[in-house]
């Protein structure tokens, strides 16, 4: 694949909008921290514009890159002619700003289609096995590589899945748990409350509300001291992998998504083709 890594053009893009405001890089990101803790003190949504949001920005962002590179035209083929005039350069589609909220879409639509279709899953979805492919040409696609760490669910642990990501869609707290213990989680008590919590932050989403305010290890360290697992549903340890390094992507860009309502539509056409009623 022709491309470059993701992590490096996100770079690229941050630059570039720093720039446009009269901005160093940490300039800017000191300026993001502090407006977002002004907005979790104040209870406000931090999450970054939405993909039409952004797709109005590009259009923008576009038409001044199209009309600069009338200006350059022009000047090349008038005053750039004399000898020792420079011409001016044109500006490709790669200085376009990124749609990071279509980016976050396309890969969490990409992960649940393997989990839940293919039954074969890369679980080290990490930024930096990502490429964005095409930017010159302004048609930015997603290029995945390194399947180093494939995981292979069978079709009756993918059709169990998609039970589970319905129910945490649902947030229908007793069937995660009845699908859980089903599925092969034990601990010591069986507190449902633990239970449910487990699901929901391995699979599902991770938000202050839910965490206590606490960093998502720490809570998980917190659960298994309320209720010590003994066993946990071994065939889906890799996609809770998977839901929770998506997450972590999706929080840096303030993308945060819930896994199970941006799976749910995969899984239920999966159950409707294997005519398995919810």
């Amino acid at each position: 694949l022709k491309g470059e890594k993701l992590p490096l053009v996100l770079q690229k893009d941050i630059e570039r909008y720093a720039e446009n405001l009269g901005m160093t890089l940490d300039e800017f990101k000191a300026q993001e921290d502090k407006r977002i803790q002004h907005k979790k003190r104040n209870g406000e949504d931090i999450n970054g514009p939405a993909s039409n949001e952004f797709d109005a920005w590009i259009r923008i962002a576009d038409a001044k890159r199209r009309a600069e590179n009338m200006s350059s035209m022009f000047h090349n083929f008038t005053l750039g002619l004399i000898p020792g005039q420079k011409r001016k350069p044109y500006k490709s589609k790669s200085i376009l700003p990124l749609n990071q909220a279509k980016l976050i879409d396309d890969l969490i639509y990409i992960h649940g289609h393997e989990v839940l279709v293919d039954g074969y899953f890369n679980g080290d979805v990490h930024p930096g096995n990502v490429l964005m492919c095409g930017l010159d040409e302004g048609k930015p696609q997603l290029g995945l590589i390194d399947y180093g760490q494939v995981k292979q669910l069978t079709r009756e642990e993918r059709l169990h899945m998609c039970k589970i990501i319905l129910a945490l869609a649902d947030n229908d707290k007793s069937e995660v748990v009845r699908l859980m213990v089903q599925a092969g989680f034990k601990s010591r008590a069986m507190n449902e409350e633990v239970i449910f919590k487990y699901a929901k932050v391995s699979y599902d989403e991770d938000n202050d509300e839910l965490t206590e305010g606490k960093h998502i290890q720490m809570f998980m360290e917190d659960l298994q001291a309320r209720d010590p697992i003994d066993q946990l549903p071994g065939c889906y340890i890799m996609v809770g992998r998977t839901s929770i390094m998506l997450r972590g992507f999706a929080h840096a860009l303030r993308q945060s998504r819930s896994i199970a309502k941006a799976w749910a539509p995969i899984a239920e056409k999966v159950l409707r083709s294997e005519g398995i009623e919810r």
